[in-house]
């Protein structure tokens, strides 16, 4: 019953799965043949703009008894560095507490960050505290890759769980070693990329390199500017020359430029996911013609066993007694069909059709364009994950 039962759900799972595939291949070709433009924003950024990565170090305070153990010499070098100066002279040895820990803190620094701007920063313990709940970071510089302090970072800290031992009973909850402040930094020294180079001219990097697109994005940009000062020099770089009145206005052109439309080169893409069962295609791909043959040949060997009770009589000899029959049968379901794709517009949404009316399952079919691949009737990526 139970054996029924889930193989029911599964039957239902994989219907389930089909179906979505199914609509999804429906928007995707309809989106094909209505193709839409989109802004030039939506694919790519203006070369410069980063986010530059900060680090420091600091100390945690106020934690019930889960901080750094005596046994860390880090943790009680850096106590007595800070008791240090507020002119207290604390000997490292001299520290015994477990309501200190010592911890990482890191955040992003934005392409044009401000003075006096709040940025959100991680913290994390790299010593042997057992948590961070309920701490508070102490004042802590934070410097980037030059070596220069940037920002400043302090606060309460947010932690996402929990961790509690007592007579070795553990209760815990996610990472709660880890914990956030939102907003917790402060900017002290602001950056600005400089996005024109000087030979005043902006690039333009597209997320995903095609030289098609790059194409397309530089004729967009000179229809809409009605001069030639977009070229592609790359499949992912279109370098912009800024026109010497708009120089000084270098806002308002880039504002213009990010919202120039363009309609962007689809990649033919079959993506599969073995572990969920998960098959999405994307763009126009298209199938050659090609034979299906999905056989599946299942064999069982069932055994009913039946009890033979005697009568009860007065008198039992030493040949009467109860017997175990075993009746065994085999059962061989061998279903062999052909599915044929015709040639005339195909796409892996026909293929999917064609497998369904076959009643062929999803990671059979995940199997199937894995060898329509490698035999060379699908014209597109396969990304396995």
């Amino acid at each position: 019953m139970a054996k029924d039962i889930y193989m029911v759900w599964t039957v239902k799972k994989m219907n389930r799965i089909v179906t979505v595939f199914l609509l999804m291949m429906g928007i995707l070709l309809c989106q094909a043949g209505n193709a839409q433009s989109i802004r030039i924003k939506d694919i790519g950024k203006v070369a410069g703009w980063r986010e530059n990565a900060l680090t420091g170090y600091g100390i945690v305070t106020g934690l019930a008894g889960t901080g750094d153990s005596g046994r860390n010499k880090t943790t009680r070098q850096s106590i007595s560095n800070m008791l240090s100066r507020f002119d207290l002279a604390v000997s490292s040895e001299d520290v015994q507490s477990r309501n200190v820990a010592i911890v990482m803190v890191t955040a992003n620094l934005s392409p044009f960050a401000h003075e006096g701007d709040a940025v959100d920063v991680t913290v994390t313990s790299i010593g042997d505290a057992r948590s961070l709940v309920g701490g508070s970071l102490m004042l802590a510089p934070l410097k980037g890759a030059d070596g220069r302090i940037y920002a400043l970072a302090q606060g309460s800290v947010a932690v996402g769980g929990y961790k509690y031992d007592l007579n070795g009973n553990v209760i815990q909850l996610n990472h709660p070693t880890v914990g956030a402040i939102p907003g917790g930094a402060s900017i002290e020294v602001g950056i600005t990329n400089h996005v024109m180079s000087p030979q005043q001219t902006v690039t333009f990097v597209l997320s995903e390199p095609d030289y098609t697109t790059a194409s397309r994005v530089a004729a967009a940009i000179n229809k809409v500017l009605g001069q030639e000062v977009a070229d592609a020099t790359d499949p992912s770089g279109i370098e912009i020359t800024v026109p010497e009145g708009r120089r000084r206005h270098l806002t308002d052109f880039l504002t213009q430029i990010e919202n120039v439309k363009v309609e962007p080169d689809r990649r033919a893409k079959v993506v599969i996911n073995e572990r969920t069962g998960t098959v999405v295609s994307g763009g126009d791909v298209q199938i050659s013609k090609v034979a299906i043959s999905q056989g599946d040949l299942k064999v069982s060997i069932v055994t009913d066993n039946s009890v033979s009770q005697p009568g009860f009589v007065r008198q039992v000899g030493e040949n009467v007694r109860t017997v175990t029959i075993a009746n065994s049968r085999i059962n061989v379901d061998n279903k062999s069909e052909t599915g044929f794709v015709p040639a005339n517009s195909n796409t892996v949404a026909d293929l999917v059709q064609a497998l369904t009316r076959i009643k062929t399952s999803t990671r059979d079919i995940i199997s199937i364009l894995r060898a329509v691949k490698a035999a060379g009737a699908l014209h597109a990526e396969l990304v396995v994950q």
